[in-house]
């Protein structure tokens, strides 16, 4: 394998080590830190920057990849109407071949695997927001379940209240109906 497949290869490993990286389940807070971390640091930025730059190399690789597949299988076609094909001609046609597919599965899954970081990053970015929401919503209920708790208290006072106003009208003689007109 050429240095630019074997750098094609060597971006989907950590593509794919990445991809797994982000999928691992990771308590809410160490995974809104590792994602902060990524967002903030500068040499992320700046690596992030370098793979978008590899990723339109492994295009370029992927064009031509596709190219010479086609043109490979073009040839093999027209060797096989041809009778007077040798053994060694035919393998080594097969082995073209083998090696044309292979570079354009290598760079098209790489070009797959950029796709799929990119949007389950981002949606695990997105569900990261809507932790943060959702607890910022739930410290705002706590304050509304205090006002319910607090409601409660006032009933239960006012109830209160009212039975010990009834209690001292009977102490002096007096109705709870005629106090009340």
């Amino acid at each position: 394998m050429t240095i630019h497949y074997s750098l094609c290869f060597m971006l989907l490993v950590a593509e794919m080590l990445v991809f797994l990286g982000l999928i691992l389940p990771l308590p809410f807070k160490m995974r809104r830190a590792v994602f902060s971390f990524f967002a903030t640091n500068p040499i992320v930025g700046k690596v992030l920057y370098g793979v978008k730059i590899s990723i339109i190399f492994v295009s370029i690789l992927f064009v031509d990849a596709c190219q010479r597949l086609f043109k490979t299988m073009a040839e093999r076609q027209q060797a096989k109407e041809q009778l007077g094909v040798r053994d060694t001609a035919h393998h080594d046609m097969l082995l073209r071949l083998a090696f044309a597919q292979r570079n354009c599965y290598l760079c098209g899954f790489c070009l797959f695997c950029s796709l799929i970081l990119a949007r389950t990053y981002a949606l695990i970015s997105e569900l990261i927001q809507a932790q943060e929401e959702l607890g910022k919503a739930q410290k705002g209920s706590a304050g509304s379940q205090d006002v319910v708790t607090l409601k409660k208290q006032v009933a239960q006072q006012q109830a209160e209240y009212n039975r010990l106003a009834d209690e001292l009208a009977q102490a002096k003689g007096q109705t709870a109906k005629t106090k009340s007109t």
